[in-house]
């Protein structure tokens, strides 16, 4: 008996817009970037998120916000 599971990923991004504050490493100007996330099991839609992320504008690091 063989099963095969077939899981997909797919990220679109929804908006951009500038975040207050400066880059730590290079005091370049921070961008928010709302993405949307869907998780697909043999193309029927499981998960669906959307999340902020945090960007440098000049040396296009990935910040990370600690609370």
């Amino acid at each position: 008996m063989c099963m095969v599971f077939v899981f997909g990923e797919e990220k679109r991004e929804l908006g951009r817009q500038q975040a207050p504050g400066m880059c730590p490493y290079c005091d370049g100007k921070v961008e928010a970037i709302d993405v949307e996330t869907k998780w697909f099991l043999c193309f029927l839609p499981l998960c669906l998120k959307i999340n902020r992320k945090f960007f440098c504008s000049s040396c296009d690091r990935r910040l990370v916000l600690y609370y």
